[in-house]
């Protein structure tokens, strides 16, 4: 039943790389891949009520992601309507593409590691989406995007979901993973970043006749300024209160309605309606929220029949070399979602084998970080950016793919000389 289960997920994997040449939407097949993969494990089961606690329990994890995506999203849609972005837009004064995707770049990579990769895609996607007109450019720069925020998600212990289970469980120290992996991770986004900045050499801008009016400069950059600090402090909440994630953004999104709607009590009911976060959450994009459920719920499913724990017996057998174990499973996360893929790791390979810091985790780290850039729906920056940005899989899988691989590559190369220098 598990290689139907596979065969299920394959085939759903195909459909949503096909989604425009067979015209079906991608969150409608991935809900029913993920359906079905369940659908599969109750039936192989004796007691059906094992199914659906295992079912539960994989859907606290994934509601948890979901609710995260939600909150973030609304809180940057809430920035968007108040004319925040135009704030942000108005001070970069390049018409030069290429310094503007250096910008974008820069600024990607470092607030990635302060906040998580997620937040930072979503944020940095919508700004890029408003300051750009041109298609393409869009394209690109969202791509870009990917790889900064998981590069940047990779050498923080609260940037990526990943490095963050790795610290919690031990496997890592915060300092040690900063120290390793900040030169690694720069060597994967730098690689990427020259690459795509080729296309764009001597190109400029075109120049806006009519300079963009913000009705409320006030108002814009209260709602701006409070919205960063609160993104800034949901990883600080997370500290303070050991609560997961989703409750520090839904925290910061109850701070910032509290604030909006006092904010324009006393404004006429048509402007408060537009500025309020009611109308923010009805402009979030409900199919792709639950084209990321479908995903994890299918992935879910194959980790509930055990093919990802299968799967790293597999690599051991196969590789037996930790460093390319550990390369293939960053391979492996561009397919699968890395979350399973690295608990499947952690339970595999015990502290006695593997002491804290030592150089697989380091490593594991960095690949299972990054290596979901490659294929956009194989990291939860990549889907959100897709959904912001409308990037097409196969336009991704053709442009992008080749170049981020170079840039894994290239980062887990620095990783290896690093190590044998120092």
């Amino acid at each position: 039943m598990s290689i139907l289960a596979i065969a299920v997920f394959l085939i759903g994997y195909l459909a949503i790389a096909l989604e425009h040449p067979i015209r079906i939407n991608k969150a409608a097949t991935a809900v029913l891949t993920g359906v079905f993969c369940w659908v599969l494990y109750i039936v192989q089961l004796n007691d059906p009520e094992v199914g659906v606690e295992s079912l539960m329990h994989h859907l606290g994890e994934i509601s948890s992601i979901l609710f995260f995506l939600l909150g973030a999203m609304t809180i940057v849609e809430l920035i968007d309507s108040h004319d925040g972005f135009k704030l942000i837009t108005q001070r970069i004064k390049t018409r030069n593409k290429v310094k503007l995707l250096l910008i974008i770049t820069i600024l990607t990579f470092f607030l990635s590691a302060l906040l998580d990769n997620l937040t930072t895609a979503i944020v940095m996607t919508s700004l890029v989406v408003k300051m750009l007109d041109d298609r393409n450019d869009k394209l690109y720069f969202a791509s870009m995007v990917i790889i900064a925020a998981n590069a940047g998600g990779a050498f923080s212990p609260l940037g990526d979901v990943t490095t963050t289970m790795l610290w919690i469980g031990n496997q890592i120290s915060a300092g040690n993973v900063i120290v390793k992996l900040f030169f690694p991770s720069i060597v994967v986004c730098l690689i990427p970043l020259l690459l795509i900045s080729s296309k764009f050499r001597n190109q400029t801008l075109p120049e806006k006749n009519i300079a963009e009016v913000i009705k409320n400069p006030g108002d814009s950059k209260l709602v701006l300024i409070l919205g960063i600090l609160l993104l800034l402090f949901v990883p600080v909440f997370k500290i303070i209160t050991h609560l997961p994630p989703f409750m520090g953004i839904l925290f910061a999104l109850g701070v910032l309605w509290i604030v909006t709607s006092y904010l324009h009590r006393n404004k006429i009911e048509y402007d408060q309606n537009q500025l309020s976060v009611v109308h923010a959450l009805q402009k979030i994009d409900a199919p792709s929220i639950l084209f990321f459920l479908g995903i994890l719920l299918a992935v879910a499913g194959l980790e509930a029949f055990g093919v990802l724990s299968q799967l790293a017996d597999v690599l051991t057998d196969t590789f037996k070399n930790e460093t390319f174990i550990v390369v293939a499973l960053g391979v492996i996360s561009a397919i699968v979602d890395n979350v399973p893929l690295v608990a499947a790791a952690q339970g595999m390979y015990s502290l006695a084998d593997f002491p804290t810091d030592h150089t697989f985790w380091t490593l594991l780290a960095l690949t299972t970080g990054t290596g979901g850039s490659m294929i956009i729906i194989g990291s939860a920056a990549g889907v959100a950016a897709m959904a912001i940005a409308q990037i097409e899989f196969m336009w991704y899988l053709r442009r992008i793919a080749w170049i981020a691989l170079l840039g894994f590559l290239s980062g887990v190369g620095a990783f290896l000389i690093q190590q044998l220098i120092f």
